[in-house]
C-alpha cells in the first residue's frame, strides 16, 4: 500500500483515518499514537470533528477508559451504545455525543503503537464484522508508518550522532597534530632565542631576540589556549575540575599572578553538559584580571548554593567603582554568556582592594 512508503507521519494517520470514515461510513473517527515509551498518547487525529469543536474540547484524551481497554487488551472491540458499557468513562464537557463503537489497537512485531477507532455508524445502530475487518487493515498499514518513521527518526539521529564522532574524533587528532608537533617546534625555536640573546654582546640585538621570545611564546599559549577549545576531552563532566585547574596554572604562568582553584567536583560533574561554556566564563574573567587588576592573587572557586552552582573569580587588584565604570567588552561578555545559561551575573569591587565576580547557575 502506497501510504507505508510516505515518511510524514502525521499525513499518513490522517489519510489512515479518512479513509476508515469513509469505508465504513462512520460520522467521526480518530487515531491515537502512544509515545515511544507507552506512557501517554502523544498525537491524537480525528476527522468528522472541527477544529473549533477540538479547541473547546481542550486536551486530547489520555487513554483511559474504553480507550485503555484498546490500548491494555490488544483486541478489537464493538459497543452498539457507549454509555452502557462498564468500560465507559464518559465524555468530557462540550463533547459531541457518540452512541456506537468501533476500535482496534495498532499493533506491530508485538507492541502496541496506539488505537484507531470509529463511532456513529451512519444509518445503522451499530458496527458489523466487516466494519471491524475494515479498520484492522487499516490498522496494519498505521502500524507499519508509524514504525517506519521511527525508524527514519532513529536512523536521522544515528547519522548525526556518527557525524558528531566524526568531527570530534578530527578535532582530538588536529589538537594532539598541533600540540605534539607545532608546538614542540615553536618552544625549541624559542629556546634558541633565549640562547642566541643571552651570548649577543649587542644590546639592541638582544632586545629584538627577546622580542621575538615573547612573541614566540604569545604564539604557543595562543595554540594551547585553541587546543583547549578542540579537545572536548578535556571538557568531560568528571574532568571539568581538572580543566578549571589546568587553567588557572597556565594563566599563573603567563601573567605572574598567583592563581588558586577551589572546586568541588560534584558540582563539576553537575554541569558536564555546559563545561565548554564553564572554562570559557573563566577564561574570560581571568583575562580581565589580567588585563585590568594589576592584582598579585587570583581565587577561582566552584561550588554548591542551594540548588544551583556558584562560580566565582576573585582578585586583590587596584578595583574600580562599578557605579561609575564603563563595563567594557569583556565584563559585556560575560554577562551575555551568562544569561544565554540561564544564570545571574554580579561584579562587586572595591578601589583598592580588588574584584569579584559571581556568577550563579541552575543545576
Amino acid at each position: 500500500m502506497v501510504l507505508t512508503s510516505e515518511l510524514s507521519l502525521e499525513t499518513v494517520l490522517a489519510r489512515i483515518v479518512q479513509l476508515a470514515v469513509e469505508l465504513t461510513d462512520a460520522r467521526y473517527g480518530a487515531l491515537g499514537v502512544l509515545s515511544p515509551d507507552g506512557d501517554r498518547i502523544e498525537d491524537f487525529i480525528t476527522v468528522g470533528i472541527s477544529e473549533e469543536q477540538r479547541a473547546r474540547l481542550g486536551d486530547p484524551p489520555t487513554g483511559h477508559g474504553l480507550l485503555g481497554v484498546l490500548i491494555r487488551d490488544a483486541r478489537p472491540i464493538r459497543i452498539p451504545d457507549i454509555s452502557a458499557d462498564p468500560n465507559s468513562v464518559g465524555f468530557p464537557p462540550n463533547h459531541p455525543p457518540m452512541r456506537s463503537l468501533v476500535g482496534v489497537p495498532i499493533t506491530g512485531r508485538g507492541r502496541v503503537f496506539g488505537d484507531l477507532y470509529l463511532t456513529d455508524k451512519q444509518g445503522a445502530d451499530a458496527f458489523d464484522a466487516e466494519d471491524e475487518r475494515i479498520l484492522l487493515v487499516l490498522a496494519s498499514q498505521a502500524a507499519i508508518a508509524v514504525e517506519n518513521a521511527r525508524l527514519y527518526e532513529e536512523t536521522q539521529r544515528n547519522a548525526r550522532e556518527l557525524r558528531r564522532l566524526e568531527v570530534l574524533e578530527d578535532r582530538e587528532r588536529i589538537a594532539k597534530e598541533l600540540h605534539d608537533g607545532v608546538i614542540q617546534s615553536l618552544f625549541a625555536v624559542g629556546m634558541s632565542l633565549q640562547g642566541l640573546a643571552t651570548m649577543s654582546g649587542d644590546e639592541e640585538t638582544t632586545r629584538r631576540l627577546e622580542a621575538s621570545v615573547e612573541d614566540v611564546d604569545r604564539a604557543i599559549r595562543d595554540l594551547r589556549n585553541y587546543i583547549f577549545g578542540l579537545r572536548p576531552g578535556l571538557l568531560a563532566d568528571r574532568q571539568l575540575d581538572q580543566a578549571l585547574k589546568e587553567l588557572c596554572v597556565e594563566f599563573a604562568s603567563r601573567s605572574g599572578v598567583v592563581t588558586v582553584a577551589e572546586v568541588d567536583g560534584d558540582v563539576a560533574a553537575e554541569l558536564s553538559s555546559r563545561a565548554a561554556d564553564v572554562v570559557q566564563l573563566v577564561r574570560e574573567a581571568l583575562s580581565n584580571v589580567g588585563r585590568h587588576g594589576e592584582a598579585t592573587t587570583c581565587r577561582v572557586s566552584l561550588a554548591r548554593n542551594g540548588e544551583g552552582a556558584v562560580l566565582e573569580v576573585d582578585d586583590d587588584g587596584r578595583g574600580f567603582d562599578v557605579d561609575l565604570t564603563t563595563w567594557g567588552m569583556g565584563l559585556n561578555n560575560l554577562r551575555d554568556r551568562v544569561e544565554s545559561m540561564g544564570g545571574s551575573f554580579r561584579v562587586t569591587s572595591v578601589v583598592g582592594e580588588g574584584t569579584t565576580v559571581r556568577i550563579a547557575l541552575p543545576l
